[in-house]
Parts: structure tokens; C-alpha cells; sequence
């Protein structure tokens, strides 16, 4: 008589300690069954690990005695559940479904936002795989916590309707103060390997420009055409030129001082010096000034610097600029031409910045973010970071606090 196969799921809860994976899998190997599927989770050293094997009829008696009696010896809890062949053939089927990989980011999370972002992947059928906090443990002392939290969910299934998730996600950002990445799962998302930044409001927390008008008098003019510019209401070629003129007679020297009093935004420190470790390639691509860009550059090792260069005659500025324009469309050129100096494939890339000049770079890299963008651009933009500074770049990235953190 031909013994027939028999898939069996265990669960085991209890007490996290050295040595259960290990004796509890010791009994499967000792029988001979083939383990289809495992998975272990541990929260506040509470043990759930899930082990779905194949076995004969024939042994499968000998086993579940022998794990419950194993069981008992360590102090674990143990079900046993029997799988049918059609259910584990949809189970199987399901691992040619699309994936994706959900991140949110905040100051704090809280229940009410990891229920209102659950509800809508459950809505949208979607199925959660796995759940994973990025950021490290959370003390009681709120004065001891960090000043960020991100919790990573990996999701399988497709969206009803994509379009209306995003929009749906995006909306919880502003009505709940959190962050949210919603990214297809792929090679290219855990190969991403040069990063184009944005500079001003970006890298540091000013318009140059504006800084540049203060020091020349004319601050008022000019940080209205800088707001008008990045709100996308008027060209910024035309705006670009009409404030490097107001600029005329400026001495150089001023441009010195700016740049070694420059407001850098929270987290850049520790991004650049992670990205640089990771092996990622920096770029700043600016509708800036190239003096500033090259400031940051040496400051933080960057690899390339593309902004704007102002004419100086005299040791003073005339009021014009020498070469092409860096503006948006130039941006997301750059952005191509670098992926195919570094031969990196444009999936590979990252665009970061604030403006409506940085919208062609952010919707052609293949992670595009907005970072404490103006509503325009933050609407038009798949990834947004509104809450924490630079470093929440990491998270949309899938790195963890306990390996970012680790001497380096």
C-alpha cells in the first residue's frame, strides 16, 4: 500500500531562548520530512515561529508525538494544523503575485496610524506578509526616544486601484503627521546606488538666492519671485534671471560668509555618511550656485556638483550668469547622464528635492522623493518625507537603525 504524503503546520509561541528552531527542526530532520516554509517573529523576547513541513502518513504520528513532547521540555506552546494539497497549491500560486514594500515615518507612530494605513491595504486586497520596525526600541522615558520611528510592511497581492491608494496614502501624510513610502518590490529597489540631491531648502534649510538678497539689499524682491518660482507659477529660467540681476554689485566676499554659516538640514550628516559607507554615488544638481554646491561638496565628499555659475568682474558680481541654465528639465538630464557614467540602470536611482524645478528628476529616478516639498510637488510626487529630516531617507531605502548604526 503507497504511504501518502502529509503537509502538517506548527505553530510554536512562548518564551524566545537559545535552542528551539534547533531542537524542534533536529526532530523533522531525525524523520526524514522536507520543510516547505518557516518564518519566526520575536517581539519583547516572546517567541511565534511557524514551520510548514511535508511528511509520509506513515511517520506523521511519530512526529507531532515527538514535538509535543519536545514542547513541553522547553516551555513552548505548540499547535498542529494539516494543510490540504489544494490549499498549499493557492498558497503556492500566491508567490507569483505581484509585491510591494509599504513604509511609514514619523516622529512616533501610533495605533491610529498603522491602523489607518492597514485599512487601506486591506481595502485595496492586499495581503501583509511581513512587518518589520526599522528603527530601534522604544524606551518608556519619552525624553530618552529617538526623534524618529518607521515600521516597514511587506505586501503581496495587486492594488484595485493604484492610482487611488497612493492618493489615499498621500492624504493620511497631512491628516495624521506621518511619512509614507509605497514601492513594487524588485532588484532595483535593494540595488539603488547613486542619489541626485536638490541643494537649497534641501541639503540646508535656505534659498542661497535669498541669502545672496539680504546681503544686497534686495531681499523682498527677490524672495517673492524665489516663492512664486517654486510654487510652479512662473518659468524659473525667467525667474532665475531676474534675480542673479538684482544681485549686481555684490561683493564676492559675501559669498564666503554665506557659505560657512550655512543652515544644514537635520540628518544630512548621518545620511551622507551612510550612503557614502553603502557605496552609493552623491550628486547635488542645483539651480543654486555652483560656489555653494562645491562647498557642501568638500564638506560631505560628495562625487558631483551641477548648479548655476554667477559672473563675477572685479571681485564683484555683474548681475549675470556663464553657461546654461540647471533647471528642472536640465535636472532629470543630469540625472540620466549620470546613471550612464556610473552604469547604473535608471531604476538604481534616487532624486531628492523641495521645488517644482525638482519634479522631472523626482518622477524619472527610479525613487523619486519630495522632502518637506511645497504642495505641488509633494501632490506629484509617489514618496514624501514632511516629518523628520534627511536621514528618513534610509528608511524609504529599507535600512534598519541596528545595521545603519553599527560603527560606521
Amino acid at each position: 500500500m503507497t504511504d501518502t504524503n502529509k503537509i502538517i503546520l506548527i505553530n510554536i509561541t512562548g518564551e524566545d531562548k537559545p535552542g528551539v528552531t534547533s531542537a524542534l527542526t533536529e526532530i523533522l530532520a531525525n524523520n526524514n520530512a522536507t520543510i516547505l516554509d518557516i518564518g519566526q517573529a520575536d517581539i519583547h523576547s516572546s517567541l511565534s515561529l511557524g514551520i510548514m513541513f511535508l511528511t509520509t502518513e506513515h511517520n506523521s504520528g511519530d512526529i507531532l508525538k515527538e514535538l509535543l513532547f519536545k514542547s513541553y521540555e522547553l516551555d513552548v506552546n505548540i499547535k498542529f494544523k494539516p494543510i490540504s494539497e489544494d490549499e498549499y497549491g493557492r498558497w503556492v500560486d500566491m508567490q507569483g503575485k505581484n509585491r510591494y514594500i509599504l513604509t511609514i515615518l514619523g516622529r512616533k507612530l501610533t495605533a491610529k496610524q498603522i491602523a489607518a494605513v492597514t485599512k487601506i491595504v486591506a481595502y485595496q486586497g492586499l495581503n501583509i506578509d511581513d512587518i518589520k520596525r526599522l528603527t530601534g526600541r522604544i524606551p518608556l522615558d519619552e525624553s530618552a526616544r529617538s526623534a524618529k520611528a518607521s515600521v516597514e510592511f511587506s505586501l503581496r497581492g495587486t492594488p484595485i486601484n493604484r492610482t487611488e491608494m497612493q492618493s489615499q496614502l498621500m492624504s493620511l501624510t497631512s491628516e495624521l503627521e506621518m511619512d509614507v513610502s509605497f514601492q513594487e518590490e524588485s532588484m532595483f529597489r535593494r540595488m539603488r546606488r547613486l542619489i541626485c540631491f536638490d541643494m537649497d531648502s534641501t541639503l540646508i534649510t535656505t534659498e542661497v538666492i535669498d541669502e545672496l538678497a539680504e546681503r544686497a539689499h534686495v531681499g523682498k524682491e527677490v524672495r517673492a519671485i524665489t516663492e512664486a518660482a517654486m510654487r510652479g507659477e512662473i518659468d524659473f529660467e525667467e525667474s532665475f534671471k531676474k534675480r542673479v540681476a538684482l544681485l549686481k554689485g555684490l561683493d564676492v566676499s559675501v559669498m564666503e560668509e554665506i557659505a560657512e554659516s550655512l543652515p544644514i538640514t537635520e540628518g544630512v550628516d548621518r545620511v551622507m555618511r551612510l550612503l557614502k559607507k553603502i557605496g552609493f554615488k552623491i550628486a547635488i544638481l542645483s539651480g543654486g550656485f555652483t560656489y555653494f554646491g562645491n562647498y557642501l561638496k568638500n564638506k560631505y565628499n560628495i562625487d558631483y556638483v551641477y548648479a548655476n555659475e554667477l559672473e563675477i568682474e572685479n571681485g564683484k558680481l555683474t548681475g549675470r550668469h556663464i553657461g546654461d541654465i540647471v533647471d528642472g528639465k536640465r535636472k532629470a538630464e543630469l540625472l540620466k547622464l549620470l546613471a550612464q557614467v556610473e552604469n547604473v540602470d535608471i531604476r538604481q536611482t534616487v532624486a531628492v528635492g523641495d521645488g517644482a524645478n525638482d519634479l522631472p528628476m523626482i518622477t524619472t529616478a527610479g525613487l523619486g522623493i519630495a522632502f518637506h516639498a511645497k504642495p505641488k510637488v509633494k501632490a506629484s510626487a509617489d514618496q514624501s518625507i514632511s516629518t523628520i529630516g534627511l536621514d528618513g531617507i534610509l528608511y524609504f531605502l529599507g535600512y534598519k537603525d541596528s545595521y545603519m548604526d553599527e560603527k560606521v
